[in-house]
């Protein structure tokens, strides 16, 4: 009640998890309105989210018109689905996102910093493309920066993201490049100066290096935005910090509009955001800002987040006396159990003591011996998933609705098991954002052809190609690729060879001629030009005497004319590739002819999937990014959707009614009643790899330049023994992002926590070990019978143990699929009978019979592919040729009336299958409107159709 009736003054509100943030600031609306102290239209409102906007702004609007202080308490309420970033309706409060009151700030305001008010908006998918034009308008033949942990150079998707990452980063922390410059070359002097270096200290000036070198196309990308009046979201706030803290005329004049400010989630803002509020509505003017948050639920630091916005909130909005803002905090939890609350209160003990405010949750008074638990942990890889889906299928049965249940992963490796599994069991089962869907092996599958197309140097994607079911490489044809390429490297590099680039390779790193490609080594084995690093017709090709069995050579023959042929069209646009990819690949048909469960599901994954590619290159459309809504600045796209878990949330269409499965760090701010926490062994969560390190990273802004550089670790000086301590201190800081991290799955559940870990990792040579996660959970069910139970748990193995795993064959669930020998002579006898139509029907129009030969199943573009060995075939080929004495095939007899019928019937299917792929294929979606429409809405329809069409088709 001390929240809702606070005098109008700065004050800050640590909410716990579960707490009713949200209906405490739709109260305070209410009171202060109620009172008199302000008018509806003087507040203001700022979350992260539009859902989460449209959710207070509603919650507040009713609970005015409930207190009777809004006229018309029968009136509708406005739209939800009419977003965020409207006018607000007269009287009413202002609810919005906080970079929608950035770009209203800049609206408004922009011209006294040089911004247009017309300058457009750069969605997320467009600053990848802008990105992607722009480094190869900076350095056409621009060498990426070793800067990487990996030493290792890197491939055009991955220089993008760089790009978009560092300027970002540059924007978040309000820094301009030359001080970025400045610093780095300092760091690379000092390290110079030293007497003495070590590989640690090499690799931090290789870093600095990198990020100078990748300067120069952050300033293109910054550069081509200006020229185009385009804006992006780190442009966005940094403008908008950079009025308020530079015009005080802009917050005197907000300050006047809005008497109180609330202030949603503030543990997320980043050091922008930060600069820009408090320049508004702190720094000494008493203003009535209520910023609430939880510090242990600070989970997106990655991301620019900081929390130290929230512990220094009092010093940043003081009173007019200068003295620090008030402290409140809500503890009571009305989401989950009191056993399980006890639980989190444990695991967060090291949180309440770092920041100030924190106090362990309390139950509802009539929940306080709710919530049990169940942990397990297995024996093998399998069993843990077997256990995790067998109680999950228990808990349907029995009654509990799949809407109800989440599996809360770590990372998103486990995402295509766990599907197979639940699927399997007959429980609905929904995959969560754009990175969950990456891991999936269809979509894997695509990605990697596509990243082979555009990386040469994409030996992973390639090597997942070429082990997959289509082609079936085994390791020794593997390694023997792998040999060729290596000599391929070595006679380029001799070509080339001084003593002058052999000197600046050791000092410099590593040196780009030296990267292995697979792809080249691939591509020898088809005559005619290279495709992609070199080479010419008639070389006699390095390592042909390499004792490939015949079956891999014809193999690499036809997927390296394949990758050729599909390489002509990396250019067409996005969608257009994309299916082309997936026609040659055989992926989409493999998966329409599948009867399964899984299949049908996997269907939908890809067409989820395509539904994000789509919205990607009609993004670029509509804000008139020039030339790269294609392959390349896609794949950048997903590299920083993979890595960063951002950019568009393209979930399955499912609702309510399935299992949700999707990573912890997606959870946040939601809860289900049975939550799932997989995979609880030490280094898989907690994890011991943090975010990247500006000392290994050059996409990483180092930390002295950083806005919130107090609080995070420093390098005391450039020596072995500071950068051990440092590394020390980055270990401590990374231990409570992933305590933070489990903190928030350990309180999404209302009644029941799974958790569970195994001892043998499918490919790990060692045991794993339980982490301190799921130990907690253990010493929580055997402390007291009522709080749960331990369903197993694996002893520890002998130390000269083998893993079960390694020794164990595939299985039928498995991806890659094992060949099944019945579907396969299904398949070759049907592609017999159609081949020997086929050849009836040439034979009788030019007098000839076909042999039968492989040249006819060609791909295009296989010229120069060499002739089998004696004895061999390629892959899938259709069967052995007619053997001797066999007859043509006899001319079919006229159709029976059944068989017309049946006929009929395949043309109606083959023209309903036909509309629909052009439906598929089609990159225009019409979008039926509703019934009636809001005045709002009908001028956004007039201003924008295309946008307005995405929003009805996508509703945020």
């Amino acid at each position: 009640m001390a929240c809702i009736t606070a005098p109008p003054e700065p004050q800050v509100i640590v909410a716990g998890a579960g707490s009713g943030k949200t209906t405490v600031m739709a109260a305070r609306v209410v009171w202060l309105v109620g009172t008199g102290l302000v008018a509806p239209e003087q507040v203001l409102g700022l979350t992260f989210t539009n859902k989460a906007a449209a959710e207070l702004g509603e919650r507040v609007r009713t609970a005015l018109r409930r207190a009777g202080v809004l006229p018309a308490p029968g009136a509708p309420l406005p739209d939800p689905a009419e977003g965020a970033g409207d006018e607000p309706h007269a009287g009413e409060p202002e609810i919005s996102t906080y970079h929608a009151f950035a770009g209203r700030l800049l609206t408004e305001h922009g011209l006294r910093v040089g911004v247009e008010p017309s300058a457009h908006l750069l969605a997320d998918a467009s600053r990848f493309q802008l990105a992607a034009e722009a480094l190869r308008a900076a350095a056409p033949g621009f060498v990426a920066p070793t800067g990487s942990s990996t030493g290792t150079t890197r491939g055009f998707p991955d220089l993008v993201r760089d790009l978009v990452t560092l300027d970002g980063e540059l924007s978040e922390h309000l820094v301009e490049p030359a001080a970025l410059r400045a610093l780095d070359a300092s760091v690379r002097a000092e390290i110079a100066a030293l007497p003495r270096t070590n590989a640690d200290l090499r690799r931090i000036a290789e870093a600095a290096r990198g990020r100078t070198e990748l300067l120069g196309p952050v300033e293109e990308y910054r550069a081509r935005k200006r020229a185009r009046d385009l804006i992006d979201f780190g442009d966005q706030l940094a403008l908008a910090a950079r009025l308020a803290r530079d015009v005080p005329a802009v917050g005197r004049a907000l300050r006047e509009r809005f008497a109180v400010v609330l202030l949603d989630e503030y543990q997320d803002t980043s050091v922008a955001q930060r600069v820009m509020l408090s320049g508004l509505f702190g720094e000494g003017t008493g203003h009535a800002v209520t910023a609430v948050g939880d510090p242990c639920q600070a989970i997106y630091g990655w991301r620019g987040a900081s929390v130290a916005n929230l512990d220094e909130f009092p010093e940043h909005f003081p009173h007019r006396d200068d003295t620090p803002a008030r402290r409140r905090s809500l503890t009571e939890n009305r989401r989950s159990g009191g056993r399980l609350l006890r639980l989190a209160n444990e695991l967060a003990a090291p949180l309440r003591e770092r920041h100030p405010g924190v106090s362990p949750l309390r139950p509802a008074p009539d929940a306080e011996e709710e919530g049990r638990v169940r942990c397990a942990l297995l024996p093998t890889h399998a069993d843990e998933l077997t256990w995790l889906a067998d109680s999950i299928a228990h808990l349907v049965r029995t009654g509990t609705p799949p809407g109800g249940i989440a599996v809360l992963c770590r990372t998103a490796g486990d995402f295509p098991a766990i599907q197979r599994e639940l699927v399997a069991r007959s429980v609905p089962v929904e995959v969560v954002g754009l990175s969950g869907l990456l891991h999936l092996p269809e979509v894997a599958d695509l990605v990697s052809v596509c990243r082979v197309l555009v990386d040469p140097t994409a030996n992973a994607d390639l090597v997942r190609i070429l082990t997959g079911p289509r082609w079936r490489i085994g390791p020794r044809d593997l390694a023997l690729l792998g040999r060729r390429a290596r000599i391929l490297v070595h006679r380029e590099r001799t070509a080339g060879d001084t003593p002058d680039h052999r000197l600046a390779a050791a000092v410099e790193g590593t040196d780009p001629a030296e990267t292995i490609s697979l792809a080249d080594a691939l591509d020898t084995f088809v005559g005619g030009d290279r495709t992609t690093t070199g080479g010419s017709p008639g070389d006699d090709e390095p390592g042909d005497d390499l004792p490939f069995s015949d079956e891999a050579r014809i193999r690499f023959a036809h997927l390296a004319a394949e990758l050729r042929e599909l390489r002509r069209a990396v250019a067409d646009p996005l969608m257009d590739v994309l299916h082309r990819v997936l026609t040659v690949t055989g992926l989409e048909i493999e998966l329409s002819a599948s009867p399964t469960a899984l299949a049908a599901r996997r269907r939908e994954t890809l067409e989820a999937f395509l539904d994000t590619a789509a919205s990607f290159a009609a993004n670029g459309r509509r804000t008139a990014v020039d030339g790269d809504t294609h392959l390349p600045a896609f794949l950048a796209f997903l590299r920083a959707a993979e890595h960063y878990d951002k950019g568009l949330d393209g979930s399955l269409p499912g609702g309510d009614d399935t299992v949700k499965v999707l990573t912890a760090h997606k959870a946040k701010g939601l809860e289900w009643d049975v939550v799932a926490l997989p995979g609880l062994y030490r280094k898989g969560f907690p994890q011991e790899r943090g975010q990247d390190s500006w000392l290994r990273h050059s996409h990483v802004l180092p930390q002295p330049l950083r806005g919130d550089a107090a609080t995070l670790p420093a390098v005391r000086e450039w020596s072995a023994a500071a950068l051990r301590e440092h590394a020390q201190e980055e270990r401590f800081h990374r231990e409570l992002e992933e305590l933070r991290l489990g903190y928030v799955a350990f309180t999404r559940p209302r009644s029941l926590l799974l958790g569970s870990a195994h001892r043998w990792g499918p490919e790990q040579k060692r045991p794993r070990v339980p982490s301190d996660f799921l130990l907690a959970l253990r010493r929580h069910c055997e402390g007291n019978p009522a709080h749960g139970e331990v369903e197993a748990w694996a002893e520890e193995p002998a130390e000269d143990a083998e893993n079960p795993l390694l020794a164990a064959e595939r299985g039928p669930g498995e991806w890659p699929l094992p060949l099944d020998p019945e579907a396969g002579a299904r398949r070759r006898e049907a592609a017999r009978l159609v081949l020997a139509e086929l050849r009836g029907i040439d034979g009788a129009a030019d007098g000839t019979t076909g042999d039968g030969s492989m040249a006819e199943g060609m791909p295009p573009g296989s010229e120069g592919i060499p002739a089998p060995r004696s004895g061999a075939r390629a892959p899938g080929a259709p069967g052995d040729t007619a053997a001797p004495g066999d007859t043509a095939e006899p001319t079919p007899e006229e159709l029976t009336p059944e068989e017309r019928r049946l006929v009929a019937s395949w043309d109606r299917d083959l023209g309903s299958l036909s509309e629909e792929l052009r439906r598929v294929r089609s990159r225009v979606r019409e979008v039926p409107l509703p019934l009636s429409l809001s005045a709002s809405q009908l001028q956004r329809l007039a201003a924008d159709p295309e946008g307005f069409a995405r929003e009805l088709a996508r509703p945020m």
